[in-house]
């Protein structure tokens, strides 16, 4: 086992974390390195080692395996394809029966398959089989998760598994050193009580980053055959909402977007799946129901008569419901509609597929 480490300065952010830390692992450039990271805080250092190293990103979703009366202690974990590590000393020590476990792993796997698929959506998981795989974490605490991960990617089939970190207790490797070959930190600070101490922003990674860096390091193309890619200004009830319309060529339907909870047409979560319909040949509409006054009032934000009759107006104004032709966006005449939904969206969804 290589283990490397320095003496400790503070990182700026996860960013800045992941570029030292892909400076140390120089030594595994190669076509059969894989970079696998810890959703969600793990993704944005992996998505600088990878970028440095020019190897593939994918992610190991986890659910931990807790003790049925006693959730917080770990009695193991799953992975995806069935994989499943489990703690025979704590499974002992705490009396769990058989049918206890099988709870458990029922219950945590169908949140490992949820989460799997809003992360990875429909790309498969990379084949780890005779691989060396980089493991990548924003840091270790008690070393659970690491542990369960690099035993994970071992049981894939990974050749060579690597433990990569920025930040880590000094005894980090007598936890971690007999599940990876090779151990990689950038500082080693004592004390350590907590990761965050050692971050200048450590502020939560949201799904939408997670999204967005895993389908810039997959290459995801932009649409084909774009017709039509501008943006709006829909006059709606006196106030005009910003949106971001994309038509391919031939489109076979128009998909107006709701989104909910204060989202908004930049939300890189919403444009990765409006750039997949793009892509199968549906055009979609990206709009803030919120003009930015009006968003800072939490009380517009759960209006769902103010968002569906909002929703509806723009609806009727791309033509495919009923409207005069000064109300219609000519790139989408006649084009049969869809909703998409999400949060308070959903519901402003509803009202407008009732309306009309």
């Amino acid at each position: 086992m290589h283990v490397t480490g320095t003496h400790f300065t503070h990182f700026a952010d996860r960013t800045e974390a992941g570029r030292r830390l892909a400076a140390r692992l120089g030594h595994l450039t190669g076509p059969d390195t894989v970079i696998v990271a810890l959703p969600r805080g793990g993704v944005p250092v992996a998505a600088e080692v990878a970028a440095a190293l020019g190897a593939p990103l994918d992610i190991c979703v986890i659910r931990k395996l807790g003790v049925p009366y006693q959730p917080e202690l770990g009695m193991g974990a799953i992975g995806e394809g069935g994989v499943r590590v489990l703690n025979d000393e704590v499974i002992r020590f705490s009396a769990v029966t058989d049918e206890q476990l099988a709870e458990v792993e029922r219950r945590e796997r169908a949140e490992l398959q949820r989460r799997a698929r809003r992360y990875r959506g429909d790309r498969p998981p990379a084949d780890l089989r005779g691989r060396t795989v980089v493991v990548v974490d924003d840091g270790i605490a008690t070393g659970s998760t690491a542990r369960a991960a690099c035993r994970i990617v071992r049981k894939h089939g990974a050749a060579r598994v690597v433990l990569a970190v920025p930040v880590a207790p000094a005894d980090w490797t007598e936890r971690l050193g007999e599940v990876a070959d090779e151990l990689v930190c950038v500082d080693t600070p004592s004390p350590f009580y907590a990761i965050g101490e050692f971050y200048a922003d450590f502020s939560q990674t949201e799904d939408e980053e997670v999204l967005r860096l895993l389908a810039e390091a997959g290459g995801d193309p932009p649409a084909a055959n774009t017709g039509v890619d501008r943006e709006l200004l829909l006059p709606v009830a006196g106030v005009g909402l910003a949106g971001r319309l994309t038509v391919p060529a031939g489109a076979r339907g128009v998909v107006v977007f709701a989104h909910g909870s204060g989202s908004g047409r930049h939300s890189p979560r919403n444009r990765h799946v409006a750039e997949y319909l793009n892509r199968t040949g549906l055009a979609t509409l990206l709009f803030d129901l919120l003009t930015e006054d009006e968003e800072p009032d939490r009380r517009n934000v759960f209006d769902v008569t103010l968002l569906g009759g909002r929703l509806t107006a723009v609806a009727r104004r791309l033509g495919a419901a009923e409207g005069g032709p000064d109300t219609v966006v000519p790139e989408t005449r006649d084009l049969p509609l869809g909703l998409f939904g999400a949060s308070t969206g959903a519901a402003a969804a509803l009202h407008t597929a009732a309306e009309l």
